[in-house]
C-alpha cells in the first residue's frame, strides 16, 4: 500500500479497530483515548471532532496541537519496520500510533506505554 493511501485514510474509520484490538486484551476505550491524546496533544474534545469530521490521517497529525517531546522514545516493530528508522515524518506518527495501541493491547501498564 502506497504512503498516499494510508495518508488519506479516515482517522473515524480506524480508530475503533483500534478500540477493538484493546478491548479484546481487556483494556479499555478510555485507555486508547489517553495514548492517542498522549501522542497527538488532542483533549477529549478536539480528539471527538477530528473523528466527526472524519479527518484523514494527513489532516489529524496536521492539526494536532503538540506532538509528545517523549515520542521520539517509541522504539520497536510495527508491521514490519522499525518506526524509529522511519524516514518520512507522517508515517513515523502513524506507526508511532500504531505501536502505542499495540503496546496497550499486549499488556504492557500504561507507564510504560506513555514513556514515563
Amino acid at each position: 500500500m502506497k504512503n498516499e493511501r494510508v495518508y488519506k485514510m479516515a482517522f473515524s474509520r480506524v480508530y475503533p479497530l483500534y478500540i477493538q484490538k484493546v478491548e479484546r486484551k481487556g483494556r479499555t476505550k478510555s485507555e486508547v483515548d489517553t495514548v492517542i491524546c498522549w501522542l497527538t496533544g488532542y483533549d477529549d474534545a478536539g480528539l471527538a471532532e477530528q473523528i466527526d469530521k472524519n479527518a484523514d490521517f494527513e489532516t489529524f497529525f496536521a492539526d494536532a496541537p503538540q506532538i509528545n517531546p517523549n515520542a521520539p522514545k517509541i522504539k520497536g516493530v510495527i508491521c514490519g519496520y522499525r518506526v524509529e528508522g522511519i524516514g518520512d515524518p507522517l508515517m513515523q506518527k502513524i506507526r508511532w500510533l500504531d505501536k502505542l495501541v499495540d503496546e496497550l493491547a499486549k499488556g504492557k501498564p500504561m507507564e510504560k506505554v506513555l514513556r514515563s
